[in-house]
């Protein structure tokens, strides 16, 4: 039996019930809550039902297994705190698709992972930087989300149902599809993107302490304004960064909170996350120091305190060559002119996997470039177009 689009768009759909919110098909599903449990249930019960053994390990990550040994397909089903349906859920549900039919018409073994934590909830691609033996579990457990969670805290929630870790030579390699979550596929009319790399990424959290205080009385040259020194701070990261920057190279910072945040009140306290990417690690580490350099001279100038968290990250990934040419023929045999070969700026799962087996990943367009955001979307042509491509891909390995 040939693939099932239908089948496909049904379950996709119905994964994007867990956490329905906002507009258009928003979804709100991070990882480790509630609804991301539910839904990770439900996804076990389709991938039994398709006839793979599940397999849930310590830190949460979800596979469907085909066999001793499999080529894996899949992604992540958790979200950004405000997401749209596609983001990570496209590659589980394809992989889960493909491997169904797979199994219904004597195909090779295909496996599905789910991967947890990959929107970074608590770090950055949680579920398979553990799984890759990047960090430890302990040293996972000790991360702490935005709200005050720790990652142990979270995953005992699934305690009593998990297994040991699957052991990667199980696996003959990983392709991850995706929405591109950019402008380009979209703007090109490009239909399928295979991608060449993935940028590397670096993240901090900041905390500047200057002096909480009255906003009428004190003097505006006596003042240890905590945003203002944030905003400061951003202005000469704005410019040095500029200056090491490739059109590629972007950074962000975001998830500000302002202490005490009153009107009537000088702001005692400012905390941030400061996140940059790059496809060379050379300039991710470069970027770094001038981020230290930054630092010092707003603690000085401004007369607070900078404190610096740790700097978390993962390095720029090649994709496998031999993984990448099977879907490059597929491409060309399914959408002839309608494909290209591209970087990826957004982080993915893809990029752990790649240190342990070989690894790939494909693009479909993301309509207006939108992405981490309520209205994502893509066309179901598309969709359905991209799992052709990867079903091809993925029977010819």
């Amino acid at each position: 039996m040939p693939l099932n689009p239908d089948r496909f768009l049904e379950d996709l759909h119905q994964l994007r019930s867990f956490g329905a919110s906002g507009i258009g098909k928003g979804v709100v599903r991070p990882a480790y809550t509630a609804v991301e449990i539910a839904a990770r249930r439900w996804l076990a019960s389709r991938m039994e039902e398709a006839g793979l053994k599940t397999h849930l390990d310590p830190v949460g990550n979800l596979f469907g297994l085909a066999g001793e040994k499999s080529l894996l397909i899949g992604s992540h089903s958790d979200s950004q705190p405000e997401g749209g349906w596609l983001d990570g859920a496209l590659g589980v549900v394809a992989g889960l698709e493909i491997a169904r039919a797979a199994k219904e018409d004597g195909g090779p073994a295909i496996s599905v992972a789910n991967f947890q934590d990959e929107e970074g909830r608590f770090g950055i691609l949680t579920g398979s930087d553990v799984w890759t033996k990047k960090i430890s579990l302990a040293e996972a457990d000790l991360l702490t989300s935005t709200d005050g969670i720790t990652l142990s805290a979270a995953r005992a929630k699934m305690m009593g149902r998990s297994k040991e870790f699957l052991p990667h030579d199980m696996f003959s390699g990983f392709i991850e599809m995706h929405i591109e979550q950019g402008p380009g596929m979209d703007a090109s009319g490009d239909k399928i993107g295979v991608v060449t790399d993935i940028v590397g990424i670096r993240e901090i959290r900041v905390e500047i302490l200057g002096r909480q205080n009255h906003a009428g009385t004190t003097p505006m040259h006596l003042r240890q304004d905590a945003f203002q020194a944030m905003a400061d701070f951003n202005q000469r990261i704005n410019q040095r960064f500029a200056e090491l920057a490739t059109p590629t190279t972007v950074w962000t910072l975001g998830h500000l909170e302002i202490s005490p945040n009153a009107s009537s009140v000088v702001p005692g306290v400012a905390r941030f996350a400061l996140q940059w990417r790059d496809g060379e690690t050379e300039r991710l580490e470069r970027m770094g120091e001038v981020l230290r350099d930054v630092a010092a001279r707003v603690a000085q100038d401004r007369n607070v305190e900078v404190n610096l968290g740790d700097i978390g990250g993962i390095e720029p990934a090649a994709m496998d060559p031999q993984l990448r040419k099977a879907l490059c023929t597929a491409a060309d045999e399914v959408a002839p002119g309608k494909w290209l070969e591209l970087p990826s700026g957004a982080l993915h799962d893809a990029a752990n996997v790649a240190r342990v087996m070989p690894a790939a990943m494909l693009f479909v367009p993301s309509i207006g470039g939108i992405s981490h955001a309520f209205d994502e979307d893509t066309d179901e042509v598309d969709l359905v177009l991209g799992l052709e491509v990867l079903d091809r891909a993925a029977r010819s390995i």
